[in-house]
């Protein structure tokens, strides 16, 4: 049998069923009954995979994130277990990347609020419109993975410099200039974040980092909201030290009602929708669907659908 945390798309839970039973939780983070049925397990963003229940499922043979971050799996777990995690790496990287630079141009030239300027008839304010473009700035990319470097070719594309953050103690191969997260920082009109979530990535952008920046530079954020200290950020905003923030990701989310970040009238924020499109959701419930269902049929998954734990 396999527990669906959180629904999939319907193609894709159809071809699970195909394979075996298929039960569907009605509280993504909800007790679960214990079950020697339970062989696999699979989530989204929200649904935890956590110790307790793959304690549940003696039986238990693979978990699946559909989707790429795994910070809500406990992958060390699993390992620990010889349990395979499928999960779905570089399969969102186009439709991320198209939005980070839908927020990057949201962002400079203002079109948010612009738009409800227009809508609301107030188009005298125009004599008042301040924005920027694209061209000539240079991009500090912080992640350089498929998301990344997908980003670095479509900003590439709109005339900005790119500059990447090196990994420190890791060679990267990358065709643009290469800094310390430090210089780049100091560097970059905008920065742009694309890591992985992982205790050393985490608040990786803090109160020291931020006083670094241009206090007309800009952050862009399509990775994980827990990378950036979001006080520090809030402080920087409301004192003038920093241009501005978009981001489809935030730490909480949701975000709670009273939130100065979503009333400040520098900032950007969109619901955790970038990987969102009918196209990529499908394509990447399909992916991990085909892969579980090879796992449990005694097949081989393609290869890069495993997460290789590095311990």
């Amino acid at each position: 049998m396999i527990l669906l945390l959180e629904s999939m798309h319907p193609e894709a839970e159809a071809l699970l069923e195909r394979c075996e039973p298929v039960l569907r939780a009605t509280d993504p983070n909800g007790p679960q009954a214990p079950s020697s049925d339970i062989r696999a397990v699979l989530t989204r963003g929200r649904g935890l995979i956590t110790k307790t229940l793959m304690d549940s499922f003696p039986e238990l043979r693979l978990i699946g994130r559909v989707g790429v971050g795994l910070d809500n799996l406990d992958t060390a777990e699993a390992a620990r277990r010889n349990i395979p995690v499928i999960f779905a790496p570089g399969l969102n990287a186009r439709t991320v990347a198209e939005h980070t630079l839908a927020l990057m141009l949201d962002l400079m030239r203002r079109i948010t609020p612009w738009v409800n300027a227009g809508a609301e008839g107030r188009w005298e304010d125009r004599s008042r419109y301040q924005g920027d473009e694209l061209a000539g700035l240079t991009l500090g990319i912080v992640g350089y993975g498929s998301i990344g470097q997908r980003v670095a070719r479509l900003a590439s594309a709109f005339e900005m410099q790119v500059v990447v953050a090196a990994r420190p103690g890791k060679a990267i191969e990358c065709e643009y200039p290469t800094l310390t997260l430090e210089e780049l920082l100091a560097t970059a009109d905008v920065v742009s974040l694309h890591l992985p979530l992982t205790e050393q990535t985490k608040g990786i952008i803090g109160r020291d980092q931020i006083a670094r920046m241009k206090p007309t530079a800009c952050i862009v954020n399509t990775a994980r909201g827990a990378h950036i200290d979001q006080t520090a950020l809030c402080e920087a905003l409301l004192a003038g030290r920093i241009g501005g923030f978009a981001a489809d990701v935030l730490e909480p989310e949701p975000p709670a009602p009273d939130d100065p970040l979503l009333r400040s009238p520098r900032v950007c924020i969109t619901p955790h929708i970038s990987a969102l499109t009918s196209a990529t959701y499908r394509r990447t419930c399909l992916f991990i669907a085909e892969n579980v269902v090879a796992v449990l049929e005694g097949r081989s998954p393609i290869e890069r659908s495993v997460f290789r734990r590095q311990f």
